[in-house]
């Protein structure tokens, strides 16, 4: 059973639940906290209810007015974990390994309009999941697949999936040996790619550092980002090369705000904090000639360890405000 830290008895019933659901997810801000509950329909089907907010000190609005598509994978990555420990018994102390995760969203019914100021009305959301190819260690969660459907006021927004697998924390402990000692040592800060081309408005929210290679960009960490590195880590998180594989997307498609309306990734091995690792992106043909792709890659130590493909639709009203 997961149980909260004593707590002081005046806090609501509301509060409690936004504490334990913000515990479940792994996130030390409750600004970056998406799932609200949840609600248990069979022994393998769920009904998660989610929070987006208007705005978003990382996840911000693109392209004139929709909703940043990484929300969706964002969401469905904390309501993976929320499920395994409230469901699956794992415990709060072990780790999480995101093998695949994709999405296909629908870029109309991500549209905020062009009013999306701070005070506007988040969005409520409801993410359909059923859990399969469930693999139990003892009592705990080996591994499963989920299929993951997001919903607003009735609408799907996406349809996606992941494939995880859960580790003991002894065990993770023994796997990574003194690679968890660089937890908390400062990483230096590469120099940034210009944040207008990587589709952001502030260079520390910038993850790629240019190189002389046309491209290739090194991976920039910013160990203190408070989204992208919201708790302490031994590795580079997923969400951190999401970003890095969106942000070359917009590099390489100059005047092109990317939209990464759909996407498929693998996680091959975990990316190390304190060794470079390089991004590489390259467009591609796409079967759907209303569609842009690019295919990126994380490569560290000589290996790859990350593959994603991205695609965005090709026309849209760029910084206009209106519908693509």
């Amino acid at each position: 059973m997961v149980r909260l830290a004593s707590r002081s008895a005046s806090l609501s019933q509301e509060d409690i639940q936004a504490e334990l659901v913000q515990q479940l997810v792994h996130r030390t801000d409750p600004e970056d906290v998406f799932p609200t509950g949840w609600t248990r329909q069979t022994d393998t089907q769920f009904s998660v209810s989610a929070r987006w907010p208007r705005t978003h000190r990382f996840f911000a609005p693109v392209r004139g007015g929709h909703q940043d598509p990484l929300l969706i994978a964002e969401t469905m990555r904390q309501t993976t974990m929320l499920l395994a420990h409230a469901e699956f018994g794992v415990p709060v102390g072990d780790q999480f390994v995101m093998w695949e995760l994709g999405y296909v969203a629908s870029p109309e019914r991500l549209w905020m309009g062009e009013a999306f100021e701070e005070r506007a009305e988040p969005w409520d959301i409801t993410v359909d999941v059923s859990c399969s190819r469930i693999r139990r260690r003892g009592r705990g969660l080996g591994s499963m697949e989920l299929e993951l459907l997001v919903h607003r006021g009735g609408s799907r927004i996406s349809a996606g999936g992941g494939r995880i697998s859960c580790m003991p924390a002894r065990v993770y402990q023994r796997l990574r040996g003194d690679r968890q000692s660089v937890i908390g040592v400062p990483v230096p800060l590469l120099p940034a790619v210009a944040p207008r081309t990587a589709g952001r408005t502030a260079e520390c929210d910038v993850v790629l550092s240019p190189t002389t290679r046309e491209g290739m960009w090194e991976l920039r960490l910013d160990t203190g980002h408070p989204t992208l590195f919201g708790r302490p880590n031994d590795h580079v998180p997923g969400i951190l090369l999401l970003e890095a594989a969106r942000q070359a997307a917009n590099v390489i498609d100059p005047g092109h705000a990317f939209l990464p309306t759909s996407l498929e990734t693998a996680f091959l091995r975990y990316v190390e904090v304190d060794r470079p690792c390089w991004i590489e992106a390259r467009t591609v043909r796409s079967d759907d000639p209303s569609m842009t792709r690019v295919e990126v890659r994380a490569v560290q130590d000589g290996e790859q360890a990350f593959i994603s493909t991205l695609e965005s639709p090709v026309r849209a009203e760029e910084n206009q405000g209106g519908r693509p």
